[in-house]
């Protein structure tokens, strides 16, 4: 058994100002470089989960604690978490007219790292990574996300990934809405992260198309914002079968 990373306990999570309950006592381990599939009906609180881990200020954690490394992060702002090495790439990557790819990758790194990057080395390596991602180097001057398409939005997100090194990186439906090509390569960033950077991956997603050269350690099936069951990678083959039924039913038996 891998080394605990994330270990999440009893988390209650509420929309900010508002009494409606989302999570409702969640339970979720994650060991160093493994890889996690949480799958679920829809308003399920699969999103929600990797936000109160991320520290989203939309929402609000009521009960429980999320321990990360050894320390406790329940409370910390989501740029102290993302310091600490946690990542989250979202359903919708918003827009940000003004800072470019490239400087705004450069400014997260400079501060999660708390070092300064020298300018000629950081363009080196984000050229070949972006190589890696079959992204046009012009992408890297552009102002983040203004006019990209959805595969190229989440491009942007795999390519920030690979240049951050988290320990932790959560992926929220990163192959939402994506064409068989857009998956691919978006597929292939996150098996380099695994093979280059060695850390944990928290899939949350419907489909299970970019888990398929993935080696998967757990997977949790979300429901009504609990999990409700734990398993092995042939949960998913399951779900993708006869989807989420049964799963349902043992919980309302209990």
């Amino acid at each position: 058994m891998s080394e605990e990373l994330l270990k999440v306990s009893g988390l209650r999570t509420s929309v900010a100002d508002e009494d409606k309950e989302i999570l409702h006592g969640v339970d979720l381990t994650v060991g160093l470089g493994e890889t996690h599939v949480i799958m679920g009906p829809n308003g399920a609180g699969k999103s929600t989960l990797g936000s109160s881990i991320m520290g989203d200020p939309r929402y609000k954690k009521t009960a429980g604690k999320i321990v990360f490394k050894g320390e406790d992060i329940t409370d910390l702002s989501t740029d102290k978490i993302a310091k600490m090495g946690i990542f989250l790439s979202f359903q919708n990557p918003i827009e940000v007219p003004g800072i470019s790819l490239s400087n705004f990758i450069r400014t997260a790194i400079e501060n999660k790292t708390g070092e300064h990057i020298r300018l000629w080395d950081f363009k080196k390596e984000l050229e070949k990574t972006m190589e890696i991602l079959n992204m046009d180097p012009s992408y890297a001057d552009r102002d983040l996300n203004v006019g990209f398409s959805g595969g190229e939005k989440k491009k942007a997100e795999i390519l920030q990934l690979l240049m951050l090194k988290p320990d932790l990186a959560i992926l929220d439906e990163t192959d939402s809405g994506l064409d068989v090509d857009a998956v691919r390569t978006v597929s292939k960033g996150i098996e380099e992260y695994k093979k280059s950077v060695g850390g944990a991956l928290l899939i949350i997603t419907h489909s299970t198309r970019i888990l398929e050269s993935l080696a998967v350690d757990r997977t949790h099936v979300l429901a009504d914002g609990k999990i409700i069951f734990d398993g092995d990678s042939s949960v998913i083959d399951d779900i993708n079968k006869n989807g989420f039924e049964k799963y349902l039913a043992k919980e309302d038996e209990r």
